[in-house]
This record gives structure tokens, sequence and C-alpha cells, in this order.
């Protein structure tokens, strides 16, 4: 496990000093680098042997190495996203650019996967009535894909990608619903009104999108995806990549969630579409 995936899990024991260390670091994770132990004690409000301990705990030989291995997952986690594609570029440089980007947009998702929130929309998907997916312009595939592959449970899902069906949706759910709003930026007014609308019927409002946008703030929970595509420019590439990887990541583990009675209904399922394929 990294060390940024390390300190995001929620289910670690770990003492209120650590906790607090984890905060901090995770808020600031470009300015600890330039910290010294001394300070970033100061700052936490605890010993330089507490700062220590933790990142021997870690795995780190001290707090210089552990500096090291953050600097290290953070230039891995962003290094070609910043690399944006140029006039006169060729294709083999457009594609050098757009699959490092990818795979460093998939790298920074994991890393920074909240392992807590997934736990808790796993369960918030498995004990819904129905499942509806809303998103608007290029996250509105994303909402597609993720209805196809949410098809194969036995709970009813809806993916609406119109902001009129989307709005009309909300006044039809109930707090035994669950919403998945999808959004890159977190910033398109239309989608995080849904979710505020959702929320004020009582449903619960899952966010696959920027924390700390306005739209995680109107969400019940929140699955973050972040990175450096400049969306004013280009349609978002790479992180609609991580986007559809994470909703894997979600139908799988809730799948998985079901048990071994589930095997049978997605059985059911392959057969139903069996007799479409040509042999």
């Amino acid at each position: 496990m990294s060390l940024m995936a390390e300190m995001r899990d929620a289910e670690a024991r770990r003492s209120k000093a650590e906790r607090k260390l984890i905060d901090h670091i995770l808020g600031e994770p470009e300015a600890v680098l330039n910290t010294p132990i001394a300070r970033l004690a100061a700052a936490v409000g605890v010993s330089e042997p507490t700062v220590n301990r933790f990142c021997r705990a870690m795995g780190a030989r001290g707090f210089p190495d552990f500096k090291l291995r953050l600097a290290g997952e953070l230039a891995r986690a962003r290094p070609s996203m910043a690399r944006d594609i140029e006039p006169g570029d060729s294709g083999s440089h457009v594609a050098a650019k757009i699959f490092e980007a990818t795979a460093a947009s998939l790298s920074s998702a994991h890393n920074s996967l909240d392992t807590g929130a997934l736990e808790q929309a796993v369960e918030a998907l498995d004990r819904a009535r129905a499942i509806a997916l809303c998103g608007l312009g290029a996250s509105a595939s994303v909402a597609l894909d993720a209805q196809h592959k949410l098809l194969r449970f036995d709970t009813p899902v809806v993916a609406h990608t119109d902001i009129i069906n989307q709005r009309m949706l909300t006044a039809s759910l109930r707090p035994e619903d669950c919403l998945l709003c999808i959004s890159y930026t977190g910033r398109t007014r239309a989608i995080t009104e849904v979710a505020q609308l959702a929320r004020d019927s009582g449903a619960t409002v899952i966010g696959l999108t920027s924390p700390g946008s306005p739209l995680a703030k109107a969400c019940s929970m929140v699955l973050g995806v972040e990175g450096g595509e400049d969306t004013d420019l280009y349609t978002p590439m790479t992180s609609r990549i991580a986007q559809l990887v994470i909703i894997d990541v979600l139908v799988t583990t809730l799948a998985l969630r079901k048990g071994d009675d589930f095997a049978d209904h997605l059985e059911a399922v392959k057969r139903s579409v069996a007799a479409t394929r040509s042999r």
C-alpha cells in the first residue's frame, strides 16, 4: 500500500496524535516537504518524538526518510498531468502524453482513494431500494457505464443525462434510495443543485467528484477524484478513465458484499443475453 493510501485508510487503528498528524499532512502534503520536524510538531501540537514514531510506524526510518517517500509519491502522481498537448505535437508525442497522463491519473486516484468512503458507498448501494445515476457532459458517459454494470444487480437502476429529467427524478426519491452524482470538477451548478434536491428528499447522495468542490459539499459522502487536467480547454480525458475505474471498484466490491448466493443471479443475467450472440 502506498504511503498516501495508508494514511487515508480509515480502518487502521491510530492514536489521537497520529490522526492529527495525518490530517495535517494530507491537508498540505507539499508544504510538509519543506517543513522542519520542530515546526511540524508545533503546528500539529505534538512532540518531535511523536512525529518520529509516526514516521517509523509508516515504514520510514525517520522524518527525513518519510519526506523523501512522500515527495516520491507526489512526484509520481502528477508528473505527466502537466504535460499539456501543444500545437505541432506529432501523433507519437500526443500518444505518449495521453498514455503517461492516464497512468499518472490512475496512480493519483488510487493513492487518494478513501477506503472508508468506499465502504460507506457500497453499503448505501447495497441497502438501496433503487439507484439513480446522474452525469452531464463528459460525465454522462460515466453514468451510463455505471448503469450498464449495475443492471446486473437485483436493485432497480436508472441513469439520467438530461438536467430536466434529473431534476424531475429528485421529486420521487425517498430516504431508502441512493443517487450517484458524477462530475470531474464538481463545479457544474446544475448537478450540484440536483444533489441538494435529492438530499432534501432524504435520499443518500454519493458524489464521484473533486474533493472540496461545491458538489462534494452537497453530497452525503464523496469518492474523490482529483487531477491536473485543464477542462476549460479540453474535454476531460484521463479523469474520465479514473472515474470509470472507481466505478469498477465500487461495483466489484458491491458484488463481493452480496455473497455467494448472488452468483446465481449473475448467471441468470448472463443467460438472458446469451441468445443475442452469434455462435
